[in-house]
């Protein structure tokens, strides 16, 4: 299935540039339920090689409650991260910038390059390590929109100039 930016390009439109997540945000989703699933197996593991599993004051027990606690809020921010991945298109065409969100719903944010008066670059230490950070477009008459954290932010803005500079024929 085609994407939505791809769907709604008019005649002549094209695309300059797509956001991506940076890699480190599929890190974050699979350590959310790696880290937590290592630890229960661990604690499962010492658990059936006790005299007595499973006995209510055993630390082990409440090792495997706590574990298993925290591999469930693992389990829905791994999926809740990689549903957000999915079904987040961010890019630049010839005529406008897009963002689009949502799985059951859609959410979309378009911007057209005349209408941007600033482009912001946020990075924090780590950012500028790893290479990612967020861009917030602020346009006449809309409201400002940040991405989430994408990968590449600094080129996602020099592609947000090159549409400007083509649309005003500079």
């Amino acid at each position: 299935m085609a994407s939505y930016i791809d769907r709604s390009l008019g005649d002549g439109e094209q695309v300059v540039a797509r956001a991506r997540f940076p890699w480190l945000y599929g890190l974050a989703a699979w350590a959310a339920v790696l880290v937590p699933g290592l630890g229960l197996l661990a604690f499962l593991s010492r658990a059936t090689q006790a005299d007595e599993p499973f006995a209510a004051a055993d630390p082990v027990t409440w090792g495997v409650a706590v574990m298993a606690l925290l591999f469930l809020l693992g389990l829905i921010t791994f999926l809740r991260l990689l549903i957000r991945r999915a079904t987040t298109e961010i890019g630049v065409t010839s005529h406008r910038f897009v963002e689009k969100t949502g799985l059951v719903t859609l959410h979309t944010n378009e911007i057209a390059p005349h209408n941007i008066e600033g482009v912001r670059v946020h990075q924090g230490i780590a950012g500028r390590i790893f290479g990612y950070g967020t861009v917030r477009i602020e346009g006449t008459g809309v409201d400002a929109v940040t991405t989430p954290a994408i990968a590449d932010p600094v080129g996602f803005v020099k592609a947000i100039q090159t549409a400007r500079e083509r649309e005003l024929g500079h």
